[in-house]
């Protein structure tokens, strides 16, 4: 009866949600939501495939919608499709097909993403930043493909160094991490190069700036996750030349950075004892103090959680940080098919419903932890059987969780949200029916007057 009041319950909320979007459509708040729609996800099998008609029910609530992802050729150093046979013309010509829906909906503006962490050379992106003699092929060949496929400008998700991963520390064991950093015995720097990078960066962009603005093309930057801003990004210098700055503030806690303690992946506010970069709000105050005007800050949310398996020696509480032996990712999803990575619809699979609520053993659902605050996001577990079987922990983001962020943009006056991405988010409608249910519910949050 309790799994059933529940579902009730969030099939009610979302028809709420989904009436009052309807009539605030036409409330212009100014706010942007901004669509990531990584092709890579029409490569899959099964109900996990996104195509045209499953991705056109979001468009109309996107007001940019960025195609991921292109790439650069390691030795031509222009910028190619990593898909020919799916991008262009001669294949599927998904890059076309993404473009043409400017067509129906004419407000759209459709950009070509280029990186983002999509790219397998990775290496390419720091050498092209010190090769200033490559900048004008780059550029070149990056408005080719923009001019030649009716995109609207790019979007650079630039596959800078990520920080390393950091233990979740007590308040001696950080004092005693602050004081190796003061005397330089912290470990390795992120990038030996960082300052001819970014300085290289920023006139990377100014140059792109300047080729593209006759044309009114959008230029965009997406600043990947655990990138550290300080050591990559000139805030001042860069500003004057994007048109707005989308912040991925997620994957702070994935089982590949840390396979020792399971946490809250994508928190908006700094926790107890976590490391103090990593969350929403820092990373935010950051951009805005170096410079950014915050009507071109995006924060982006995830449509995916980060899992962790139990075993009988993890706490039975289910409050993270989980750091008794979770070194196993979690199984992975039929549809996504990453051990540690779950979809929403793969998440909401695992959630109380009528037709699980009987089920033990590796099917029993998860128990949902929801947080009042708004403040980290939800989480959901199952404790292992007393064979150390099944268990698992997983962090995850939802329409309440997209709403609280939603609202945390508005209340910085920030230019808006970005969704990473669509093929992440329940596109079927298999959770409550309603397709996109947390994009819809961003976007409606958006869409209500402060």
């Amino acid at each position: 009866m309790k799994a059933l009041i529940i579902a009730l319950f969030a099939i009610s909320t979302t028809v709420i949600v989904d009436a009052q979007l309807r009539q605030s459509a036409a409330v212009d708040t100014g706010k942007k939501v901004v669509c990531v729609y990584n092709s890579t996800s029409f490569t899959r099998e099964g109900l996990g495939k996104v195509t045209i008609p499953e991705l056109e029910p979001a468009v109309s609530f996107c007001d940019v919608l960025v195609y991921g992802w292109a790439g650069i050729d390691p030795i031509t150093n222009k910028v190619k499709s990593l898909n020919e046979k799916l991008d262009l013309d001669q294949g599927q010509g998904l890059f076309r097909q993404v473009t043409n829906l400017k067509t129906k909906y004419p407000k759209l503006k459709v950009l070509l993403g280029v990186g983002g962490n999509a790219d397998p050379n990775h290496d390419i992106y720091l050498q092209l930043l010190e090769n200033p003699a490559a900048f004008a092929i780059f550029i070149n060949s990056a408005y080719t493909l923009v001019k030649s496929y009716h995109f609207d400008g790019l979007d650079l998700g630039w596959e800078f160094k990520p920080n390393k991963p950091k233990r979740i520390r007590s308040g001696i064991g950080s004092f005693w991490y602050s004081t190796k950093k003061v005397f330089g015995l912290a470990g390795k720097p992120l990038d030996d190069n960082s300052e001819q990078h970014k300085v290289a960066f920023k006139d990377l962009v100014r140059q792109i700036k300047d080729a593209i603005r006759p044309d009114n093309y959008i230029l965009a930057l997406t600043v990947l996750p655990n990138q550290n801003t300080t050591v990559h990004y000139d805030v001042a210098g860069l500003a004057p030349n994007v048109d707005f700055v989308t912040l991925a503030t997620y994957d702070y806690q994935t089982w590949e950075r840390n396979n020792n303690e399971a946490d809250y992946p994508a928190p908006i506010y700094s926790l107890h004892e976590r490391i103090p970069e990593s969350n929403v709000d820092y990373q935010v105050n950051m951009w805005l103090q170096n410079g950014l005007p915050s009507h071109k800050l995006i924060i982006a949310i995830p449509t995916h959680g980060r899992s962790w398996q139990l075993s009988t020696e993890s706490t039975r509480t289910g409050v993270p940080p989980i750091s008794e032996n979770v070194n196993n990712p979690g199984q992975a999803g039929i549809q996504t098919g990453t051990p540690g990575f779950l979809s929403y619809p793969e998440v909401c699979s695992l959630l109380p419903n009528p037709s699980n609520a009987h089920l033990k053993g590796e099917h029993q659902p998860l128990r949902i932890q929801r947080d009042p605050s708004t403040r980290y996001g939800t989480y959901a577990y199952r404790l292992p059987d007393e064979n150390g079987n099944f268990g698992i922990w997983v962090g995850y983001e939802d329409p309440e969780t997209a709403q609280s962020k939603a609202t945390y943009a508005v209340r910085k006056n920030l230019a808006g949200v970005a969704i990473h991405d669509l093929g992440n988010d329940d596109f079927r409608g298999s959770c409550t029916g309603d397709k996109y249910p947390i994009l819809r519910a961003a976007k409606y949050r958006l869409a209500q007057p402060n």
